[in-house]
């Protein structure tokens, strides 16, 4: 299937991370928050926040939501992630230390 050039750019716009966890907000937007969080770890880590976040919202359809949610972002290339002992680990690639080289123009 070949997407038009504004179909392309809803697909693959930057992800959106939500600034505060909202009960009412779409499953994926959820999972990012989670994932944002922990800062790294697997889907059953998000999933573990998730239901520190809105206990009982964690059930099996919502355990299949998120793996696919996060590996389709995954997939994008919007999340990044390594697999250490056959699990995927997933992050948001957030620069978390100042960078403390110089530019050269001194």
């Amino acid at each position: 299937m070949k997407l038009s050039d504004e179909e392309f750019r809803e697909e693959y716009k930057p992800l959106h991370i939500p600034s505060h966890f909202d009960q009412q907000d779409t499953q994926q937007n959820k999972a990012i928050y989670a994932l944002a969080q922990i800062g790294e770890g697997t889907a059953d880590k998000v999933l573990k926040e998730l239901e520190t976040l809105q206990p009982g919202i964690v059930n099996e359809q919502v355990i299949a939501l998120v793996k696919t949610i996060l590996a389709n972002l995954f997939d994008k290339g919007l999340i990044k992630g390594e697999e250490h002992n056959g699990q995927m680990h997933y992050n948001l690639s957030k620069i978390t230390e100042a960078n403390d080289g110089s530019t050269g123009n001194q």
